[in-house]
């Protein structure tokens, strides 16, 4: 999404041949194609571990560090592909959202009038947020040293990269389109009044 906001504000002219259907399709196969890749490897290692003690996970989630907290074998291999896995899957997408991000805001601040500014700064601010909000929870729950502290804290976080990023994105970008928006307007009209009508 970064990269289609950079292509519609940096390279306008361009957006229609660049940001092709093809080409849309090859990058939503490759996020696939790299989730499934990352996801059966640390699958694959942890059906070889061994389990025992309590079968209970102090978390929302399945998650696999959560999982590995389990196992009483050593667990240095899985969790260091694990790291290894959460660079090489994580930093790159990362790395291209902030190049994206730099190269838009240095566009939008070459726009001479202040709404310009704003209007052209408005179609990206909320992917932004989203960005911020996923990548910023991933971070401080995969990157940062597990505390106390932190542990209950990264059970509320992993809500936030595992269901309000993705919950977020339909209503973000459907609520651009007027259509969406009277849709919506008529659909929270009809509920008030329903609710005004006596029993």
């Amino acid at each position: 999404m970064s990269y289609d906001r950079y292509l519609a504000i940096c390279k306008p002219l361009h957006y229609a041949t660049l940001m092709n259907g093809r080409f849309c399709c090859q990058l939503a196969a490759g996020s696939w194609i790299n989730g499934c890749l990352a996801i059966a490897i640390i699958t694959c290692l942890m059906l070889q571990l061994n389990f025992c003690g309590p079968n209970e996970i102090d978390h929302f989630f399945c998650e696999s560090t959560q999982i590995i907290n389990l196992c009483c074998t050593d667990t240095y291999l899985i969790e260091l592909v694990i790291t290894i896995l959460v660079i090489l899957f994580t930093l790159p997408p990362f790395a291209l959202t902030v190049v994206s991000y730099v190269c838009i805001i240095s566009t939008i601040l070459t726009i001479p009038s202040t709404t310009g500014r704003q209007k052209t700064f408005s179609t990206c601010s909320s992917h932004l947020i989203v960005v911020t909000i996923f990548y910023g929870t991933l971070m401080i729950v995969y990157l940062l040293p597990k505390t106390n502290t932190l542990r209950d804290l990264n059970k509320v976080f992993s809500i936030f990269y595992t269901i309000l990023t993705p919950m977020t994105n339909p209503f973000i970008y459907s609520l651009r389109n007027k259509k969406v928006k009277e849709a919506l307007r008529k659909i929270v009209c009809k509920c008030a009044d329903f609710r005004r009508i006596p029993n």
